[in-house]
């Protein structure tokens, strides 16, 4: 994953600062922090006891700065926020790499940081975020214990990489150190995650695909593709070669220099070899390669299989037998962010695990963090197919109200449990990242 959807938003990075409307000689933005000081006084006297009188009075109409990848910046959501809360979301939406430099460099730029848990490893100890107060969600307990203590069940193996969990929270509010066991204060609120594997064209491979290592099956020489994302690349990269009996690592997402350099020789080979047709970054790209057929099996993600499939051109998320390499993301909050700002922050955090964007996500074939209250908001036939693994009763409709599935059809993976119980690893960053970046690159140019 990661930025799965490229598209156009409201908002550009030559666009950072919100717009500003005069009010009394201030600045809106400087005007609401300063009612917020007086509203958070209120607030904590026990003077106000709701929210909702404050939506009414101030919140409505508060703009938030949101930038991420493009997977859940989506406008669909904003829209809803607007109407729902009353707040204006004003969206960017980036590549992963350009999401953790923006994090870190430009912290004044955004109020609400949309990204993943590997990037949340680089970004939060910078200290340009604020750990979140746990206590001021009504949904918290709703969210999956994946992103709490790791385990999807009590029997459950953690993952390697990156686990949600292990940068999930932080000691003390004040604090930007991980820490080992929850605490009261989170870094990012989890709102979205997957468990990824390999697409393929099923009509087109000639036989049944049930490893990583197919990847490097001769037979689809010049036919095969990975992402070129480095972070999540190697990922991949590792889950092929430990498939191919070639590298037993010690942890795929934390690699040691003598792991990276076997992983890229055997990458690099495989170039010069010609066994890939081209290394893509975008959603579109990993689209339009399956589509037209010059590319068979490749890293791949679960709505890109579904806009292939849309096109009416045959296409499937292939479950392997060594597992998924999953990926979490959730929001966080930039340290400036204060006030009425903050208030209207926390509740559009709190209003996002709710249960409607938890739903919205879902038919997109991702999953929500707080899978409870998305229920409500589906339909027994869309929560049977999309998270129980059930064939669907009638046909499946995207978000847009496009059919997605016929009535009959059963998800690739099948169930939730099924799926996100059979992670071998979460996307990651490396003690050794900076080292595994300058590697891959190398093969890339190779």
């Amino acid at each position: 994953m990661s930025n799965e959807f490229d598209q156009d938003n409201d908002a550009t990075d030559s666009q950072p600062e919100t717009p500003k409307a005069k009010t009394g000689g201030l600045t809106r933005r400087s005007f609401l922090k300063a009612a917020g000081a007086v509203g958070g006084a209120a607030v904590g006297s026990g003077a106000i006891t709701g929210f909702p009188m404050i939506w009414a009075q101030n919140i409505k109409n508060v703009t938030l700065r949101q930038f991420g990848t493009g997977v859940s910046n989506l406008n669909a959501i904003a829209e809803k926020a607007k109407e729902d809360l009353g707040i204006n979301l004003q969206l960017t939406a980036l590549d992963s790499d350009a999401v953790a430099q923006r994090a870190i460099t430009q912290p004044g730029s955004y109020d609400i940081a949309d990204i993943e848990y590997w990037i949340a490893k680089k970004v939060f100890p910078a200290g340009v975020m604020q750990p979140m107060d746990t206590t001021r969600l009504k949904n918290y307990d709703k969210i999956s214990p994946l992103f709490i203590t790791g385990k999807l069940t009590e029997d459950s193996q953690i993952a390697q990489g990156t686990a949600p969990h292990t940068v999930g929270f932080v000691e003390s509010q004040d604090s930007t150190t991980f820490a080992s066991n929850p605490t009261r204060w989170m870094t990012l609120i989890p709102t979205i995650y997957n468990a990824d594997t390999l697409g393929i064209r099923p009509d087109l491979v000639g036989r049944p695909i049930t490893h990583w290592r197919d990847m490097m099956d001769p037979a689809f020489k010049g036919k095969t593709s990975i992402l070129n994302i480095p972070s999540i690349g190697i990922m991949d990269a590792a889950m092929i070669c430990e498939s191919m009996g070639e590298i037993k690592y010690g942890d795929k997402g934390n690699m040691t220099r003598d792991e990276i350099d076997a992983t890229i020789e055997i990458l690099k080979k495989a170039k010069a070899d010609g066994q890939f047709r081209a290394f893509w970054k975008s959603f579109d790209e990993s689209v339009n390669l399956m589509s037209s057929g010059e590319v068979v099996i490749q890293s791949m993600w679960s709505p890109a299989v579904a806009a292939v499939r849309a096109k009416g051109i045959p296409c499937k998320y292939q479950p392997l037998e060594e597992g998924y390499r999953a990926w979490g993301g959730g929001i966080g909050l930039a340290k400036h962010l204060s006030g009425l700002e903050l208030d209207a922050a926390y509740e559009y955090i709190d209003w996002y695990l709710s249960g409607w964007v938890g739903a919205y996500l879902n038919r997109q074939g991702y999953y929500s963090a707080a899978p409870e209250t998305s229920k409500q908001y589906m339909s027994d036939n869309e929560w049977g197919y999309w998270i129980e693994g059930k064939p669907a009763q009638e046909d499946i409709l995207s978000p847009d109200g496009k059919v997605m599935e016929k009535a009959g059809a059963v998800r690739d993976g099948g169930s939730y449990e099924e799926r996100m119980g059979s992670v071998a690893c979460w996307n990651s960053v490396m003690d050794e990242d900076r080292y595994m970046i300058r590697k891959w690159n190398e093969f890339i140019a190779s």
